[in-house]
C-alpha cells in the first residue's frame, strides 16, 4: 500500500475538521480532487476510514489509526524540514503554532509582529483550527505549543495550559433588526434569524453550529464571510446577523447593534497550551515568552 504525504496531509485535514469541504480548503484542493483523493486512499487501504454522515464525516476504527500515525509522521516530517532549513544557511527554526480562530484573527496578528522582527531567524505558522484538534496537535507532538480555549483543556493530564487572552463572542445585528436591542440573550433565542456565517474551514463556524445543535436548532445562514470584519460590512448592510468575537466586533461599533450572549461558552478563556513534562526547542521556548509578556 502506497501512502502519500499528501494524502496524509488531506485526511489530517479533513479528520480535524470534521468535513472533507473543510479539509479540503485547508490543503486548498477543490472538493471533487480531495473527495477523489479520499476515496482513492481507502480503496488502496481495503477499508472505510470515514464515516460520512449529514453533519460532516468522523473516522471509523481503522481512520483512527490511521490519524495517529498520520500525526506521527508530520510531526516528523516538520523536524526534518527544520534540520534542513538549518543545513541550507544560519540556524533557522519554525514553529507551528496551532490555535483557534479568534487567536488566529484577532490576537496573534497584534502579538506575532515584534516577535518576527526581533528573531528574523525563526518563522512561526500560525493553523486555524478547532480548540479540541489544537490540543490533539500539541499532545502529539505536531506541534510544541498551542492556543485553544480552556473547555477543551477539561480533564486533560497531558498537557498544560497558560492564560493568553479573553475572547466574548457576542451578536451582532443591523440598527432597526428585532435582535438588535435587549439584554444578553441566549442562542435559542436567535435561531429563527437569518445569519451570515463564517468559511466552513472557520474554527468558530463549527463550535458554533455544534452549539446551535446542543440548543436544539440549526444556524440558517445565507452566505459565508471570508473574515469577521467582512462579516461585520455585510450584518451592517442587512445581510442577517452573526455571532463574532467582540473585539472584532466592536470595530464596527458605529455601524452595528452587539449583543452579548447569556451562555457561559461564549466567554472563552484562550490559553497557550504545551505539553506536560515537555521540553520546549529554545525556538518555542522564545516564542512561548512572547506570547506570555
Amino acid at each position: 500500500m502506497h501512502l502519500g504525504l499528501t494524502d496524509l496531509r488531506l485526511f489530517l485535514a479533513v479528520a480535524e475538521a470534521g468535513s472533507i469541504t473543510a479539509g479540503a480548503a485547508r490543503m486548498n484542493l477543490a472538493l471533487a480532487a480531495a473527495s477523489t483523493r479520499i476515496r482513492a486512499l481507502e480503496a488502496r487501504a481495503g477499508v472505510t476510514l470515514l464515516e460520512r454522515g449529514r453533519r460532516g464525516v468522523r473516522p471509523t476504527p481503522a481512520g483512527l489509526a490511521l490519524l495517529h500515525h498520520a500525526r506521527a509522521v508530520q510531526a516528523q516530517v516538520a523536524r526534518l524540514e527544520a534540520e534542513l532549513r538549518d543545513h541550507a544557511g544560519g540556524v533557522r527554526g519554525l514553529v507551528r503554532l496551532p490555535a483557534n480562530g479568534a487567536a488566529c484573527a484577532e490576537f496573534l496578528p497584534e502579538a506575532l509582529p515584534a516577535f518576527l522582527a526581533a528573531n528574523p531567524l525563526i518563522d512561526v505558522l500560525p493553523e486555524e483550527r478547532p480548540s479540541h484538534a489544537v490540543l490533539d496537535a500539541v499532545a502529539t507532538g505536531a506541534a510544541e505549543l498551542g492556543i485553544a480555549a480552556a473547555w477543551a483543556l477539561e480533564g486533560r493530564s497531558d498537557l498544560l495550559g497558560n492564560p493568553f487572552r479573553t475572547d466574548r463572542l457576542v451578536l451582532v445585528a443591523p440598527r432597526g433588526h428585532p435582535l438588535a436591542s435587549g439584554p444578553a440573550l441566549r442562542l435559542g433565542e436567535a435561531l429563527a434569524a437569518e445569519f451570515v456565517g463564517l468559511g466552513a474551514g472557520s474554527a468558530l463556524q463549527v463550535h458554533l453550529v455544534a452549539q446551535a445543535a446542543r440548543s436544539g436548532g440549526l444556524l440558517r445562514l445565507r452566505t459565508h464571510a471570508p473574515s469577521f470584519d467582512a462579516a461585520c460590512r455585510m450584518v451592517a448592510a442587512g445581510a442577517g446577523v452573526a455571532i463574532l468575537p467582540e473585539v472584532a466586533a466592536r470595530r464596527h461599533r458605529r455601524s452595528l447593534a452587539i449583543r452579548r450572549l447569556a451562555e457561559p461558552w461564549a466567554v472563552r478563556r484562550l490559553l497557550l497550551c504545551t505539553r506536560a513534562g515537555g521540553t520546549l526547542t529554545p525556538q518555542a521556548r522564545s516564542l512561548f515568552g512572547h506570547l506570555m509578556n
